[in-house]
């Protein structure tokens, strides 16, 4: 099972944007630290699972093959205070972390209408999940 936490298994296009983002954030003086990046299946459908069949609450809606993580497409991060990671998302810092993001050419999942996941940002040059799967790739 692999959830990678290396910004070296995100796709080029994808780690030069996510290192911008990064490096804006800790300018600001918010530490970020990445929690997610690269996913296998497995790991995937296991996160699925939680707060469904496994314990813990629901943190995803996306099976296998159904999160840009699976395609080396989006990171996950949580914010360091005093070393601690926060993961209430209603602190302030969140809405500053999602306009960082932003700024560096990344979705948030901050945004999304239905399901929101703060701590979710993904480059996918224009491309849906299902042109991943037929193999195109991010540039």
């Amino acid at each position: 099972m692999i959830n990678s936490r290396s910004l070296d298994d995100l796709l080029p296009a994808v780690k030069v944007r996510v290192e911008a983002f990064i490096k804006a954030a800790d300018d600001a003086g918010i530490d970020l630290l990445v929690t997610s990046t690269y996913r296998d299946n497995e790991s995937q459908n296991a996160l699925y699972a939680q707060g469904r069949t496994a314990s813990g609450r629901i943190v995803t809606n996306a099976k296998a093959g159904q999160s840009f993580h699976n395609y080396c497409c989006a990171v996950d991060v949580v914010p360091l205070v005093n070393g601690k990671p926060v993961w209430d998302t209603t602190y302030q810092v969140w809405q500053t972390i999602g306009k960082l993001g932003k700024e560096a050419g990344l979705e948030w999942a901050g945004d999304w209408k239905s399901f929101k996941e703060m701590p979710h940002f993904q480059y996918t040059g224009g491309l849906t999940l299902a042109k991943l799967k037929a193999g195109a790739k991010v540039i």
